[in-house]
């Protein structure tokens, strides 16, 4: 009975379990379908949801994607002539391209190891460091590994923006997925390497890109790169500007810890990856990072600011005339539309800014150089003067010092060559650029240009021409303009030699006079100088300097050199060339030669501008020179004494001195024992020595000027021209050069 019952339980026991499991398995299975059911429908939906971020996204082509993850910033460099490195363009953004056999081991190990340890194996995207990542994202987790690829970084970078939003990550992880189907991994990588920012460089500019931040943090290569220099680059691409170890003035911070303390982490990622040994990661952790810091390298605006913002200039003018090129316009259709100009302007400044291009110049280092030391230590400008002008923000009138200001420039006859310039004194005081940019009364240097060359062109006069150099009273309007000699008086008959040769006012303005119906102005403009207009020919002022804008230093230098080329005149220029990064050669200047004198005009110009420094207004010259030359050259002053030039030419080079005050006011008469001219024509000189102490071949020639046919010498008479026979024997005969075709018959 007993054992009848015991077997009755066991059997009910069973039974219940038999129960209790179907009903477990069947909750199970429900479960399971349920589970499986809501991964679907999660699966589902989440796919649901990218396709709807992803839907109106068109799928770039390959050579779109392409396009985009090569279409980086890259420094633009500039060249001294021969090829003389001055270097990078200003830009907010230094970056140099390398290839990636050009770059350490240690760095490409170090940034798999740290960035994307799956890199090779992986087809764009790591789907569970995404999870993780998105976990972290909703959890608020203090722990944020991150989920992007090498491959999704490129894309965010180069392709997308930095936006955060699940939109943009849904592209991100679609391109990254195409990309990796259209670029092998070793061109992602160096694409990679190449794009991603490093924070500053020792000199406080942002950097980017592997070989920038070899350079600028290590003053090494990307292939130099030992293992502990390169594990602290590594670490920077995930906060560049909290791991920096530069402040944006390029100091080194005083806090480096956070910077070490993520070298470290990359040294033990590469430990762990086993890409190095333990021994290896001791001595990296020993390695004295800050020590191997390379020193701040001043940039050539911060040593050359006068020169880059010039070559900065012409480069993006000479640019924006190549791209307007090949849209189909002209040089002159640009001048003549100011927002043509200004968009043309723009896009050749941001190809210069980002193309990696090399900006060839024809500016001589050496001689450049010594120019600018001389200008800087030269003890004779002057003193400087108190202006009153009015503040801007203000309106008051406030007292301003006034140094003297000095503008120079060297130009090479035959090629325009601008050689060397000196933009000022001080740019910190004053950016103006004085030898290219400060419009300035050229003073009696207008002589030869405006009213004695245009004048013996015509046949109006020759080098042995009586002019009247007696008081002159010329009606303008209701008033009389007088002009008035440097000396104050009048000389009675001389020739057109000898008021050259001492700057008599008076016979130019009587010459000036006599061709002003001619059109001379049509002279100045074919040597370049625009910025007199024809509607001032009418003012006789303008024969003496009476200009209502200026010239530059540059436009009257280069109008010099006309004479110097035998009446040819040669546009100066700055930029040799622009070449893309892979050697195309994007401009290239060329010269136009424009006739404006005759041989025999020009050479009748130097003659009698030789007398200027022999016995003339520049005879101070030969002495201050420390060589000899054929120089021909002319003195100028500007009314009321406010600017003083000189300039003369030689068979090979012309050269320009200004001197005066940024606001007119007239310069001391006498200056440390020297008048204004003195001190101009002395200045003028040392930096003339300064620079045949670099080239004396290019600045002394042995050659003279040739005198070329069609130059024949008569005897004259020195009283007025049809003077009776008695007249002329009492004032005398003497004889000068005289272009045959307008030589005197008797």
């Amino acid at each position: 009975m007993e054992h009848a019952k015991q077997t009755f339980s066991l059997k009910k026991a069973w039974r219940y379990f038999l129960i209790t499991y179907e009903v477990c398995w069947n909750l199970f299975l429900l479960f399971l379908i349920f589970a499986l059911c809501a991964v679907c429908f999660g699966v589902g939906l989440g796919a649901g949801y990218f396709a709807s971020l992803v839907k109106d996204m068109p799928l770039p082509s390959y050579q779109e994607m392409k396009k985009d993850v090569y279409d980086y910033e890259e420094t633009t460099h500039i060249y001294f002539a021969n090829n003389v490195y001055l270097g990078s363009f200003r830009t907010d953004l230094e970056r140099e391209e390398v290839k990636l056999e050009d770059i350490s081991p240690y760095v490409i190990q170090a940034i798999i190891a740290t960035e994307d340890e799956y890199f090779y194996e992986h087809y764009g995207v790591v789907p569970k460091a995404i999870i993780r990542a998105l976990f972290q994202e909703i959890t608020n987790s203090s722990t944020q590994t991150g989920g992007s690829t090498l491959t999704q970084q490129l894309v965010k970078n180069q392709i997308l923006t930095n936006e955060v939003s699940f939109e943009r990550k849904a592209k991100e992880i679609l391109l990254a997925l195409r990309l990796e189907k259209f670029l092998s991994k070793k061109e992602i990588l160096e694409a990679y390497l190449n794009v991603v920012p490093f924070g500053r460089n020792s000199s406080g500019r942002n950097i980017a890109g592997i070989q920038a931040a070899a350079q600028g943090v290590f003053g090494v290569n990307a292939k130099d790169l030992n293992l502990a220099q390169a594990a602290f680059l590594a670490g920077l691409p995930q906060s560049p500007f909290v791991y920096t170890p530069f402040t944006s003035d390029g100091n080194v911070k005083q806090d480096l810890s956070l910077a070490l303390q993520r070298m470290h982490t990359v040294l033990k990622r590469m430990k762990q990856a086993g890409y190095i040994s333990e021994k290896q990661y001791q001595e990296a952790l020993q390695y004295d990072i800050a020590k191997h810091f390379a020193p701040p390298k001043p940039s050539p605006f911060e040593q050359y600011p006068w020169l880059t913002m010039e070559i900065e200039k012409r480069a993006k003018e000479a640019l924006a005339e190549v791209l307007a090129k090949k849209d189909g316009y002209e040089k002159q259709q640009l001048w003549q539309n100011a927002s043509l100009y200004e968009r043309y302007l723009a896009k050749a400044e941001k190809q210069l800014r980002q193309n990696g291009y090399h900006i060839y110049t024809t500016i001589d280092k050496n001689i450049y150089d010594r120019m600018q030391k001389v200008a800087a230590n030269y003890p004779y400008y002057g003193n400087d003067i108190i202006q009153y002008v009015k503040d801007q923000q203000t309106g008051k009138m406030v007292a301003k010092r006034e140094p003297v200001e000095v503008g120079a420039i060297l130009i090479e006859n035959k090629t325009g060559r601008i050689i060397s310039f000196v933009g000022g004194r001080n740019y910190k005081r004053q950016q103006l650029n004085h030898a290219t940019q400060a419009y300035r009364s050229n003073g009696s240097t207008m002589k030869p240009l405006l009213v004695y060359a245009p004048a013996m062109e015509m046949g109006v006069i020759q080098p042995g021409s009586i002019i009247q150099d007696t008081e002159l009273h010329i009606k303008v309007g209701k008033q009389y303009y007088t002009p008035k000699n440097a000396d104050g008086k009048t000389h009675g008959f001389v020739s057109v030699r000898r008021a050259l040769q001492y700057s008599y006012n008076i016979p130019a303005v009587r010459t000036y006079m006599q061709i002003m119906n001619k059109h001379p102005v049509t002279y100045l403009h074919k040597m370049g100088i625009t910025s007199v207009t024809k509607e001032e020919e009418k003012h006789v002022a303008l024969a003496i300097g009476g200009t209502t804008k200026g010239v530059t230093v540059e436009e009257n230098v280069n109008a010099y050199a006309t004479f110097a080329n035998y009446g040819t005149f040669i546009d100066a220029y700055l930029i040799e060339k622009i070449v893309s990064k892979d050697g195309q050669v994007i401009y290239q200047h060329q010269s136009k030669p424009v006739p404006v004198f005759s041989p025999q005009t020009s050479y009748l110009m130097i003659d009698m501008m030789r007398d200027v420094i022999r016995h003339g207004t520049a005879s101070s010259i030969p002495a201050y020179l420390k060589f000899q030359a054929d120089w021909a050259g002319k003195t100028g002053t500007g009314q009321s004494n406010r600017d003083s030039w000189f300039v003369a030419t030689n068979p090979n080079v012309t050269f320009g001195v200004w001197i005066g005050y940024d606001i007119p006011a007239p310069l001391q008469s006498t200056y440390k024992g020297l008048s204004y001219s003195k001190r101009t024509q002395l200045l003028w000189a040392q930096l003339m020595n300064a620079a045949y102490d670099v080239k004396p071949q290019l600045i002394a020639p042995k050659t003279r000027f040739n005198m070329p046919g069609g130059i024949v010498r008569r005897t004259y008479c020195t009283a007025p021209e049809h003077a009776p026979s008695d007249v002329c024997k009492k004032a005398g005969f003497t004889s000068d050069l005289y272009n045959a075709k307008f030589a005197p018959k008797q």
